[in-house]
């Protein structure tokens, strides 16, 4: 885990959950975004992802873990006393969803970015398939993702950075890949449990990864008090690092400023 401190009096703090294959290194600009606009960040690296230190890279026991390491990154962030936020992107929105079903925390919202709740490509028949037997008996054996930096994100920037990444995994485990078919489905059983949390949802109008059809139902079936919605056209999966990304962190920093007026602090 990692904390980035402001200049100067903060407004609240942002902890960031980043998404399947990536690391914290990924959102160096996001972050400077927050800390610019006078946010605290608070960020780690995901089990079996990044620099995480563990024998199989891309392979979980359980998506509880992702929720346990979640939480103690939230802990960390309350010690600032300050107003706190969550931004999970893909995998890390729906961890984000995930934590807000099985209990309460004192977050003042959510933002989520083209959150993992159904996806464009879904492995082969036989390969899904066979993915039950060999979760029971070879739980860490391990296929490529299927996905690509050309996937992700328009920017030529960031898909060279990608192709050079010893960090990015290119790879996962069956278990890792059961356990994250089973907390989209508990996502959209679970919805009544959702914490009523003020909540923006963010989707890439051309996600060639994440179904954007499923995050618009859950988003419509969600019954929290006080959500938006925003999907942007043309934009691919990574809204953050698409060549439009300034517009895209400026509509997530109103939502933020707009909270905290309402709760009455001073912008």
């Amino acid at each position: 885990m990692w904390k980035w401190e402001t200049d100067g009096d903060a407004k609240g703090v942002i902890v960031i959950i980043h998404g399947a294959m990536e690391h914290h290194g990924r959102y160096k600009w996001v972050t400077q975004m927050w800390l610019s606009a006078g946010y605290h960040v608070v960020m780690g690296d995901l089990p079996g992802q990044g620099m995480t230190t563990r024998a199989y890279r891309g392979h979980i026991d359980s998506f509880d873990e992702y929720l346990d390491e979640v939480k103690s990154w939230i802990e960390e962030a309350y010690e600032y006393s300050l107003p706190v936020f969550l931004l999970g992107h893909s995998m890390g929105g729906l961890i984000s969803i995930r934590l807000l079903q099985e209990e309460e925390w004192d977050i003042a919202g959510v933002i989520l970015s083209s959150p993992c709740l159904g996806l464009v490509t879904k492995p082969p028949k036989f390969l899904a398939s066979i993915s039950h037997g060999l979760n029971l008996v070879m739980p860490q054996f391990r296929v490529d993702s299927g996905l690509t930096p050309e996937m992700a994100t328009r920017s030529s920037e960031v898909r060279e950075c990608d192709r050079n990444d010893t960090l990015y995994i290119t790879k996962v485990s069956v278990r890792w890949y059961r356990e994250l078919s089973q907390a989209m489905k508990d996502a959209f059983e679970e919805i009544p449990d959702f914490q009523d949390v003020p909540l923006l949802v963010m989707q890439g109008g051309d996600d060639r990864i994440v179904n954007k059809k499923a995050v618009r139902e859950w988003f419509n079936y969600n019954l929290a008090s006080e959500k938006q919605y925003k999907e942007w056209p043309k934009l691919y999966h990574e809204i953050f690092n698409e060549p439009e990304r300034d517009d895209v962190f400026q509509y997530a920093l109103s939502f933020v400023e707009n909270r905290l007026k309402i709760l009455g602090y001073v912008i």
